[in-house]
């Protein structure tokens, strides 16, 4: 009696075989995807979010940084909304958006900031109005944009003049409707920063105020977690040519200048102006950065204006902070 034959029939090994081959290309696919096979590696670009006129437009304008991918943001707090979405990996921001944004549980990191920029923002005002300070705005129509650096410039103009939010008409507009309002005499006062500020300086326009002494106006590097945690290299190569192109910025301003405007779109004379108050050196985050955050943090949490509470210094990470020394 032959004894029974032990090997698979021809079609059972070939369907093993094609079964075991689409397995392997599977494991393949899911590590080119960014699974576990690479999840401390770097996976394609960096994907960097930037608003017109800051630090990273120069950055973007130079070519400096070839291998990244560029979003362009009108405010911080679109910016931000990006991050929650998990479409961009780093951002550039001013001081507010990053408390509303952890306010409203969005997930990222403070990875550096710059030194103060209080001349870049300010309250503009008809000439013709007669307005001689902040205080003579009193039920007037104040515009701003929600959340970005400029909302807390008005907070501090209203506590320095012992006024509060009930003292004025707050119009929350967007730059790009904020300056059409102003000029058509639809509100009273618009508090905006460069180069929306610069480009709004015309002929019968006064500066009322801007923020010296009153609001750092810093500019902040917010990060991914993911990208902190997983692509460390790949953030601190790109902050390292950030840093080098702001400094080859700060010491060549006429060449700056000639580079953004048409990046940026915008007379040539009028970036030479707003890069001159507006443009300076990076920085990296300390623990009294973190505090001058929380205080800003606090101060919007007592008006109601965010929910609390809002921890705002655990946010901070110095773990770059040796490329902006």
């Amino acid at each position: 009696m032959p004894t029974p034959s032990t090997s698979r029939p021809p079609q059972r090994r070939l369907l093993t075989a094609a079964l075991t081959t689409v397995a392997l290309l599977a494991t393949v696919a899911v590590s080119a995807c960014g699974g576990p096979a690479d999840a401390g590696g770097s996976t394609g670009k960096l994907r960097i979010g930037y608003q017109r006129f800051g630090g990273l437009s120069l950055v973007k304008a130079r070519g400096a940084a070839p291998d990244v991918e560029w979003s362009l943001f009108e405010s911080g707090p679109a910016l931000t909304e990006a991050l929650k979405a998990g479409s961009i990996d780093i951002g550039q921001t001013g001081e507010a958006p990053p408390v509303f944004a952890a306010a409203g549980k969005i997930p990222f990191s403070i990875i550096g900031t710059s030194a103060p920029i209080p001349q870049g923002e300010a309250v503009l005002v008809k000439a013709d109005k007669g307005y001689r300070s902040f205080a003579d705005l009193r039920g007037r129509t104040v515009a701003l944009n929600k959340g970005s650096n400029v909302h807390w410039l008005l907070v501090r103009l209203l506590e320095a003049n012992n006024m509060t939010l009930k003292d004025i008409q707050v119009k929350y507009l967007k730059p790009a409707e904020g300056r059409p309002a102003f000029d058509n005499g639809q509100i009273d006062a618009w508090v905006i920063w460069d180069p929306y500020f610069a480009l709004a300086e015309q002929p019968g326009v006064q500066v009322l105020a801007d923020a010296t002494g009153l609001a750092s106006n810093r500019e902040y590097v917010l990060a991914a977690p993911d990208a902190v945690d997983k692509r460390s290299d790949d953030v601190k190569a790109f902050l390292q040519r950030y840093r080098e192109v702001t400094d080859w910025g700060i010491a060549h301003p006429e060449e700056r200048a000639a580079t953004l405007a048409p990046e940026l779109k915008i007379p040539q004379d009028v970036t030479s102006r707003a890069l001159a108050r507006s443009a300076k050196p990076l920085a990296p985050v300390t623990p009294a950065i973190g505090d001058e955050l929380q205080a800003i943090t606090d101060s919007f949490i007592a008006l109601e204006l965010i929910p609390g509470p809002v921890d705002l210094r655990s946010r901070v990470d110095d773990r770059f902070s040796a490329v902006f020394q």
